[in-house]
């Protein structure tokens, strides 16, 4: 087991941002932490990689404990924050030189390491561009690749998505499916339901700050396998009129707007479809189309937590 954490808890004055929460990740595990913004994922990371500590709990990477062995710890993480670390000035293979460098790796291996992870982001032709002059894709690519370095036990990718072009996003995906399949333990976090259905082959969901589900894809939906989604969109009409309506249909759990419509988790969706379509009317709504079908991923969330997961 690579990562060990339990009973991870963390106030900041009388807010407790983060209660109780544990999990673990075997090597060559991609595991998943999801949750609506505000839900301590990111005070969660934190505590894992030592950047905070905890006032509860413990956390234990590849045997070493991060509160009495944290330099151990720390070096088997590859962290990539949502933020980028990245000199613009130099170029791709400058900035891996450089933090090679900081890292104390030997010339010839970083050298050799260098070549490896460029190859596996897909930039090994721009290598010697300036970071400047690359998208803001290519620049998480790079972001990565530096967290790759050293050969880090557990990668930790937090958002590495957020606002890049498919081109990039299609490369990171593949990235971390590779180095999964390698034998490298990964932590992602996304706001994007299809990349966790993809890359996780585990997903633990958290909700202001406590652990509430965790499991396989298929395990979490069938817990809730016993409600049906519905899809109502919509060409005319005041959406937020039409999701107010929606969650106080009859038979409904929990509903969000999507898109052009708003998706409703029900307990039968043949029956919810009428008195659904009945309240988009009395919204004022022109509806254009009604689908029914079987929970994914998205409606696990959505049922658990209330929202969607970019909210």
């Amino acid at each position: 087991m690579v990562v060990h954490c339990e009973g991870l808890t963390r106030r900041f004055g009388d807010r407790t941002a983060v209660d109780n929460v544990g999990f673990e990740i075997a090597t060559g595990e991609r595991y998943g932490l999801l949750g609506p913004n505000g839900s301590g994922k990111t005070t969660t990371i934190s505590m894992l990689v030592g950047v905070l500590e905890p006032n509860a709990g413990s956390v234990v990477i590849g045997g070493h404990d991060m509160a009495t062995d944290g330099a151990a710890a720390r070096s088997l993480v590859g962290l990539v924050p949502q933020e980028l670390a990245l000199y613009e000035d130099l170029s791709a293979l400058e900035n891996l030189r450089f933090f090679g460098r900081l890292q104390g790796i030997g010339r010839r291996r970083l050298a050799a390491r260098i070549d490896d992870v460029l190859d596996i982001v897909g930039l090994t032709d721009r290598a010697s561009d300036r970071v400047s002059e690359f998208s803001g894709g290519m620049k998480r690519r790079v972001n990565i690749a530096v967290g790759l370095l050293h050969e880090p036990q557990l990668l930790v990718l937090d958002e590495p998505t957020v606002g890049v072009d498919p081109q990039s996003r299609d490369r990171i995906l593949d990235a971390v499916e590779t180095l999964g399949g390698e034998g490298m333990a990964v932590l992602y976090t996304t706001h994007y339901m299809e990349e966790a259905e993809r890359l996780c082959d585990r997903v633990g969901i958290l909700d202001t700050g406590t652990m509430i589900a965790e499991g396989t894809r298929d395990e979490l939906v069938a817990d809730v396998g016993r409600y049906d989604v519905v899809a109502i969109t919509a060409a005319v009409g005041d959406l937020d009129a039409l999701h107010a309506a929606v969650r106080g249909a009859p038979g409904v759990r929990t509903a969000t707007v999507s898109g052009s419509g708003v998706e409703a988790v029900v307990d039968d969706g043949a029956a919810a479809v009428a008195p659904l379509v009945a309240a988009a009317s009395a919204a004022g709504v022109v509806v254009t189309g009604v689908e029914t079908r079987r929970p994914n991923l998205e409606a696990v969330f959505l049922g658990l937590t209330g929202r969607a997961l970019r909210d």
